[in-house]
């Protein structure tokens, strides 16, 4: 199959409603109203945020949207994170849809303890963070804090476009502006950043070219922008790094 030159992406921006049902209502007029979109990248634990003390009914929700999502998600590629429910405890699992299946799920393995994660999930895998390829096309994907480790920058080397599901605070807002432009340019690759928009989060979704410029507003709950893979490769040509 011959690789596209250039792809559609969404970074959608949203809050986060009490009510789950509201959650993927709206995340279902997203997906259809994006459904041209090659790519589509939703904010961490969209559907349920961090509901600490109701984890067994928001993982519930989360398995029996998931359904919903995978038979949506068909010619492109939807990104969310959900908190599901394993033997062990709880996990906040990144999943990658594509032609109603999911080809890539992850674990968020640097969890945040000044947001109480490390008290009510168990970590991921640190191998599990690696790239995976879509029609032609490498990605790689970091949850929301794990943007912060450079050594998982190095582990990810070589993606086209690397995804970043967050729920990133408002008070550290520079932060992750900073952190996903950077890892764009060190990396020489495409980085797309969806976070939440609730009132005490830093919003700052985008879609980052390799050169470090951003498409990013702060007032729309959808991010729409063109990966051009060209750009990648005009980089890595004109910029050697190894």
């Amino acid at each position: 199959m011959k690789e596209p030159q250039k792809m559609q992406a969404v970074a959608l921006q949203l809050p986060v409603a009490q009510r789950y049902q509201d959650n993927l209502k709206k995340l279902i007029e997203c997906l259809e109203t994006q459904h041209d979109k090659a790519l589509i990248v939703a904010p961490e634990v969209c559907l349920t945020g961090f509901d600490y003390k109701h984890m067994r009914t928001a993982a519930k929700f989360s398995a029996k949207a998931l359904k919903i999502i995978k038979k949506m998600a068909d010619r492109q590629i939807v990104v969310l994170t959900l908190i599901l429910e394993e033997k062990e405890g709880f996990v906040n699992r990144a999943v990658v849809i594509h032609r109603h299946r999911i080809i890539h799920k992850q674990e968020k393995v640097k969890l945040f303890a000044l947001g109480d994660e490390t008290r009510h999930f168990l970590p991921g895998k640190k191998k599990n963070i690696k790239l995976f390829e879509i029609e032609g096309i490498k990605y790689a994907l970091l949850i929301c804090f794990e943007l912060r480790f450079k050594a998982l920058w190095k582990q990810i080397e070589g993606a086209d476009i690397v995804i970043v599901p967050a729920r990133w605070g408002l008070a550290r807002k520079q932060h992750l502006e900073i952190l996903s432009r950077a890892l764009a340019v060190m990396n020489q690759c495409y980085v797309v950043v969806s976070n939440s928009s609730d009132k005490d989060m830093a919003k700052s979704s985008a879609i980052i070219s390799p050169n470090g410029d951003a498409v990013q507003n702060d007032t729309q709950s959808q991010i729409e922008g063109i990966i051009d893979l060209r750009q990648i490769k005009a980089m890595r040509r004109y910029i050697v790094m190894n």
